[in-house]
């Protein structure tokens, strides 16, 4: 047995190597250098179907280090997935499943889209967040129906990142046992040696943590590897085992910065193939195919005997059972009457939305999540869902403390592990620190919502610190993420229905102050993104365009205006639903013909530009502006009436 697996390991790296030196482009370096862990993993540990990617109880395997998906793939390939050696042969092509980094959705046990180091680390963490919420819910005595383990591939690159280290620090705090980061500690990066940038102790560094750590000293020796995964699956906390591995083992450069991203040329190939004792190209011997398929049936018979389990754990708890089964249901909601609840009227956004979340909450378990330590400020919170605690992972409140980025990004391993609809929160001006996670869910169009609230200068004393200025210009910008800006219950309804509905990522913006309401918004109509809030009589002279906070403050200067101009005003709460609407009722909308088109907004996003013509006006932030009380401060950044008119006339007069 020990000759055949040295052959399947060479057989591995041969493959891996072909790969990258084929395509012209990949990372030899490490995905050398991990053959051992993952080889390790796949033969001996990872419970997986390869006819039923998607069974719930399936272990989930996250390569966060996606610059190392060559050996990914070719494991794919020997363990029976649904990878070919042709598909290896087209790593990195252009229309190609085998893609240079892992791509949710191409392959389909690919459980999330990396390669941005350390977003698929937090990822994990909340696929074992969800394993634990359900274990904790479902789970009977003599019936662990959940209890898969979380596996992670981690290199040194990926816990330099903050983002890694944010949700880590929670994994440890909610003693996520059944979580296991495989780190591959080369020493090596790309600029040179890691002592140039990191000399930290990581085993103390994750114990302090509440990690259980483990050191294997060859962490390329399978033998090493495998004994060291079976140690990890017993702890009561989650574990990062430390391999101390070579990188590029056996090639010329091993353990050299300069093999990191160097596809071995045709004559390195074949020298590095003939220390292997291989001879073939993208071939894998039949005894060493028989060996993977060995362990992929073990895989299919766990899953049958799961499925024989959950049948009699159907039989002997039947009100379990039900739970579990109808948990991922999507009850039918009548937005309408949501909307129609008096306790909506005249109250701040932040708290109206407590209120709609609360009510969805109920009707829908897969609802969870939590803010980065700003619950009582943003209202985010599920007044009857309890906390998620290490003592209680019933709850459905998260808390993730002051860690925006890993927050997004454990949100989105929350939804990736089945269908959960998951939320995050802060204040708008710190959405700059999820940025990286809200362009990765957009990517996998996955359907986790953003509460951002503080949406204003109005914000007043904390300054333009806590302003946000450019923040809604850069979430628009992201391609698939939808972006809600209402302006009252209605069109707040709306941004709920829109999320629910289509299951597309969903950022709501709120302010933080009462809106004046202007009792002309409906929940069918900000359906459409934008519309028609108060039409002009006849045909407008004045076309005035605004979002949320700003949209009463444009019905003002319409009311003004109206003495001596036809003023139309426009709602636009989703600019990118707007933009799928057909060109006639875009037409409609946007009335064309006007003399004058103004928009309205406390942003400097140019999207608004789009609907303006060279002399048109936009009324929009420009400077940063100090704290003060948050009318003033309002007014200061110009926006009054009064203000606002002045503008339009000096405009109509050019």
């Amino acid at each position: 047995m020990r000759k055949l697996i040295n052959k399947a390991l060479n057989y591995l790296k041969a493959l891996t190597a072909q790969t990258i030196s084929n395509a012209g482009s990949g990372h030899t370096g490490s995905a050398l250098g991990g053959s051992a862990i993952l080889f390790s993993l796949f033969k001996d540990h990872y419970n997986y179907d390869v006819s039923d990617t998607d069974f719930l109880n399936r272990d989930r395997f996250v390569l966060s280090a996606g610059h190392v998906s060559s050996l990914y793939y070719s494991l794919l390939a020997m363990f029976g997935f649904d990878v070919s050696l042709q598909d290896l042969k087209e790593f990195c092509k252009f229309g190609s499943n085998t893609a240079g980094h892992p791509e949710f959705g191409l392959i389909s046990s690919v459980e999330t889209t990396t390669g941005a180091l350390g977003q698929g680390v937090a990822n994990a963490v909340g696929m074992a967040i969800a394993e634990s919420f359900m274990a904790e819910r479902f789970n009977a005595i003599g019936f662990p129906i959940i209890n898969n383990y979380t596996y992670c591939y981690a290199g040194d690159g990926d816990l330099m990142e903050g983002v890694a280290m944010e949700a880590c620090s929670l994994a440890g705090a909610y003693r996520l046992n059944k979580f296991i980061l495989l780190y591959d500690c080369n020493d090596v990066t790309i600029d040179g040696s890691l002592s140039l940038t990191n000399r930290e102790n990581v085993a103390k560094k994750f114990k302090a943590m509440g990690f259980n750590v483990i050191d294997v000293k060859n962490g390329n020796s399978y033998y090493a590897c495998t004994r060291a995964i079976g140690r990890a699956k017993k702890s009561d906390k989650p574990t990062i085992i430390i391999f101390h591995t070579t990188i590029g083992i056996g090639t010329e450069k091993e353990g050299t910065s300069s093999i990191h991203a160097h596809p071995l040329t045709k004559e390195e190939l074949e020298v590095f193939k003939e220390k292997l004792g291989v001879s073939e190209s993208f071939y894998i011997p039949s005894d060493v195919r028989e060996l993977c398929m060995a362990s992929t049936i073990r895989g299919k018979m766990a899953h049958e005997k799961w499925n024989q389990d959950l049948a009699v754990y159907g039989t002997s708890h039947p009100e379990l059972f039900k739970k579990l089964i109808s948990f991922f249901d999507m009850k039918k909601i009548d937005f309408e009457k949501l909307a129609s609840m008096d306790k909506l009227r005249s109250i701040p956004m932040r708290e109206a939305n407590n209120i709609i979340l609360n009510e969805l909450s109920d009707k829908l378990p897969q609802i969870l999540g939590g803010t980065a330590d700003v619950a009582p400020a943003t209202r985010a919170y599920i007044t009857s869902g309890r906390d998620f605690l290490a003592g209680d992972k019933r709850g459905k409140n998260m808390h993730f403390g002051a860690r925006e980025h890993a927050m997004g990004a454990i949100c989105n391993g929350i939804s990736l592990y089945e269908d959960f609809l998951p939320f995050d929160a802060t204040f708008l001006a710190f959405s700059n620190y999820m940025l990286p996670a809200l362009r990765s869910r957009a990517m996998m169009n996955l359907p986790v919502l953003d509460i951002f609230t503080h949406d204003s200068v109005k914000l007043g004393y904390d300054g333009p610190t806590h302003y946000p200025f450019e923040q809604l210009g850069q979430l628009r910008g992201i391609i698939g993420l939808n972006v809600f800006r209402p302006t009252d219950a209605n069109e707040l309804v709306a941004a709920y229905k829109s999320y629910l509905t289509d299951r597309k990522p969903t950022s709501i913006v709120l302010s933080r102050d009462e809106i004046p309401q202007t009792r002309l918004t409906s929940v069918k109509k900000a359906m459409q993104g934008g519309y028609v809030l108060k039409n002009a009589k006849k045909q407008a002279d004045i076309v005035i365009m605004a979002s949320g906070s700003e949209v009463p403050l444009a019905m003002e200067v319409a009311k003004e205006l109206e003495k001596n101009y036809d003023v139309s005003v426009i709602s636009m709460p989703c600019f990118e639903i707007f933009e799928k609407q057909s060109e006639s009722y875009k037409e409609k909308v946007m009335q064309y013909g006007a003399r004058l088109r103004v928009t309205i907004e406390a942003s400097n996003d140019n999207i608004w530009q789009k609907y303006l013509r060279p002399n048109d006006l936009m009324i929009a932030l420009d400077k940063y502006i100090g704290g003060g009380k948050g009318e003033e401060v309002y007014q200061k950044s110009g926006f009054s009436a009064k203000q606002i008119i002045k503008q339009i006339l000096k405009k109509l007069k050019v």
